[in-house]
């Protein structure tokens, strides 16, 4: 972690001493969420949203928002720890857990949390450089309900996507719904070029409702660019001109070939340069 130390609680503390117990429901049940957030020249960015998606999740998974922490010194916070560690360009996690007693069923709804940074190698967002390679994962479906927009802790499904594509050789892969409907990647958010338009799953597909979806549906809007939130299957995904995939922490992402299919990332590369300057960080 950037410069050997976490904030636990609003206390700075070193990133090697333990910090939760293994009694824990983070650990034990996952109970809780999480926000990947980019940090570029030592500040956060999109914190506001980032934050509005936070308290949203709390509400639904009835755990109280942390004392002292809101917006404002989320982001003190963060800039705290980047200066600590030297770092201008970070991935900050903050975790919030539920803080009770119980098993299944708490025992109380109070909030603990974490914000730990690690350095990321690019100044700023840009785009990758070889295309991803990807295809559909056939193991498993996510499931539609008021748990599939949220971060949870309960990041299993993702874990076994990811091993998947590992033993495949493959850089990411595509989720299905449990109607058939391709709505994310293993590592974000999906979207689709066809004819200078953009296409996203919409949220009631079962989708993430990532922070940097909703960025890129701003920008493209903004700049002109037709947005729709429509439901896609694997025969979208042949007809594209390009594959896209988003998250909060690389930005998008191009993806070069799903299985025979081979994709452009000229709507890639026009995002990336949007995103850029709508944080004001010249690209390198």
């Amino acid at each position: 972690m950037g410069g050997g130390a976490v904030i636990v609680n609003g206390e700075l503390v070193p990133a090697g001493r333990p910090v939760i117990g293994v009694d824990n429901r983070a650990y034990r049940f996952g109970d809780g969420l999480f926000e990947s957030i980019r940090v570029v020249n030592g500040k956060p960015c999109f914190i506001g949203a980032h934050w509005a998606r936070l308290t949203e999740g709390l509400k639904v998974l009835r755990i109280a928002c942390p004392a002292g922490l809101n917006e404002g010194t989320l982001t003190a916070h963060i800039e705290r720890l980047a200066k600590e560690g030297g770092l201008t360009s970070a991935r900050a996690r903050l975790t919030v857990y539920r803080d009770a007693e119980g098993h299944y069923r708490p025992e109380g709804n109070g909030a603990g949390w974490t914000i730990a940074l690690a350095p990321m190698p690019s100044p700023t967002y840009i785009l990758n450089h070889e295309g991803l390679v990807t295809d559909i994962w056939p193991e498993m479906r996510k499931q539609v309900n008021r748990l599939s927009p949220l971060k949870t802790l309960n990041g299993q499904l993702y874990v076994m996507a990811g091993l998947w594509c590992a033993e495949r050789g493959l850089d990411d892969c595509l989720l299905q719904n449990d109607r058939g409907n391709i709505i994310e990647s293993g590592s974000g958010n999906v979207f689709i070029v066809s004819n200078g338009v953009l296409y996203t799953p919409p949220l009631s597909d079962g989708c993430i409702g990532g922070v940097m979806r909703m960025q890129v549906i701003n920008l493209a809007v903004a700049s002109g660019i037709k947005v729709y939130e429509t439901t896609l299957n694997p025969q979208n995904l042949l007809a594209a001109d390009e594959l896209i995939l988003t998250n909060a922490v690389r930005g998008p992402q191009w993806a070069s070939a799903y299985r025979t299919k081979r994709y452009a990332h000229r709507m890639a590369l026009h995002l990336v340069d949007l995103l850029v300057k709508s944080i004001g960080h010249p690209a390198p």
